[in-house]
């Protein structure tokens, strides 16, 4: 018992340190401060610190000011700004390193991230499906998404339409249903073409859930294997979750390393729905 209390109580001191930690942080991260000023704020050696703050957060007290310096960036982006405007949003003395930053939090570079779908034109539509109404989004070279009208039509295209902000869009619900067939039907013969917009590690993710046969199931951390990036399974997980094609790319068959189903962007019963389907017809 007295061990327990001793380990509360070093705990309690801890939480006190790192929730000093992180409000300085929160105030002072476009200084980027180093590890020996964070440290100081918190009462700890930089040592102590480090192991104690990287434990209780997750990431380490650099990768933090790097995530809110990233949003910062990305926030700034989105409305408008310019690369260099954007690197000094977030602290940063130049686009060099705001280019290294978008590169380790997103794989892709500040332009890629500002444009945003710019100068792509997609048709899109609504078409019936074994697990309800779809919303497909089709680009000239192939199905870019497919998702699924929850709550309603409107709701799910918004879904998509904020993948790609600054896309051109067609509404044609025909060619959406030509598609909805093509892919709900398919023949022996037809490999259908997909146009996928994704960081490089998003579609190497993505790649590899078209490895999955039907009727099968696979963990995120088989899958961070197969992409040899064994130790990334949460990055793997954040991957799959930005599928932006259901059912075609199987993320439907990806569960936790306890076989449970998990989160699913359109609902965990759709995705045991998926399953039993494919089970239904192996």
């Amino acid at each position: 018992m007295t061990a327990d209390l001793h380990t509360l109580d070093a705990a309690s001191r801890d939480y006190d340190r790192i929730a000093s930690a992180l409000a300085y942080l929160g105030d002072n991260w476009r200084d980027h401060p180093d590890l020996d000023r964070a440290a100081k704020a918190a009462g700890l050696s930089p040592y102590h610190f480090q192991r104690v703050f990287t434990r209780w957060v997750g990431v380490s007290p650099k990768k933090f000011v790097g995530a809110l310096a990233h949003d910062a960036a990305r926030e700034a982006l989105d409305e408008g700004a310019c690369v260099l405007e954007a690197a000094f949003e977030a602290g940063l003395s130049g686009p060099g390193r705001l280019h290294d930053l978008f590169i380790a939090h997103e794989a892709v570079t500040p332009g890629d991230a500002k444009r945003r779908g710019a100068g792509l034109s997609f048709v899109w539509g609504v078409a019936p499906s074994p697990f309800g109404d779809a919303i497909l989004l089709i680009a000239p070279r192939g199905l870019s998404a497919m998702a699924f009208a929850d709550p309603d039509v409107d709701s799910g295209f918004a879904d998509l339409e904020a993948r790609y902000p600054a896309a051109d869009y067609t509404r044609d619900d025909a060619i959406a249903r030509t598609w909805s067939e093509r892919i709900f039907t398919p023949t022996d013969k037809e490999t259908l073409p997909l146009a996928l917009y994704g960081s490089p590690w998003q579609r190497q993710v993505w790649r590899a859930l078209l490895t999955i046969p039907p009727g099968e199931t696979t963990t995120y951390k088989t899958i961070a294997e197969r992409v040899s990036a064994p130790k990334a399974s949460r990055a793997v997980g954040a991957a799959v979750g930005a599928n932006p094609v259901s059912w075609l790319i199987p993320c439907h068959r990806v569960l936790a390393s306890n076989g449970k189903l998990t989160g699913y962007h359109w609902g965990v019963e759709r995705k045991r729905a998926m399953l039993a389907y494919e089970a239904a017809r192996r």
